[in-house]
């Protein structure tokens, strides 16, 4: 937007703050340092397409069923494997006995 024969751009006074999962947050900020994007604008970037969109930007589904070993590529397995050993690392479990019970009640 120009303004009195100006750029006018907006100034960014908001913060936004979350938790979520180490691996996946350094997984996704290398990417985005290969890109050469920073995370407040990977961020601003995300916003701007829900609003763009009305909505997630992205299809929210799940699957029908949990993939076969051969139906998936070694990339797959391998993400699926460390993030199985990440959580068994972090004590990021259920107890079995009660996971059956809930199955089973």
């Amino acid at each position: 937007m120009q303004k009195g024969g100006a750029w006018n751009m907006a100034v960014k006074t908001a913060n936004v703050n979350s938790r979520m999962n180490l691996d996946v947050k350094q997984q996704a900020e290398s990417i985005l340092d290969r890109l050469g994007i920073p995370r407040s604008v990977a961020i601003d970037m995300y916003y701007r397409q829900i609003i763009a969109h009305n909505g997630i930007p992205f299809s929210l589904t799940l699957p029908t069923s949990v993939p076969a070993r051969d139906e998936m590529t070694t990339t797959q397995f391998d993400r699926m494997m460390a993030t199985g050993l990440q959580q068994a690392k972090e004590d990021d479990s259920f107890d079995v006995d009660e996971v059956f019970g809930e199955l089973e009640g």
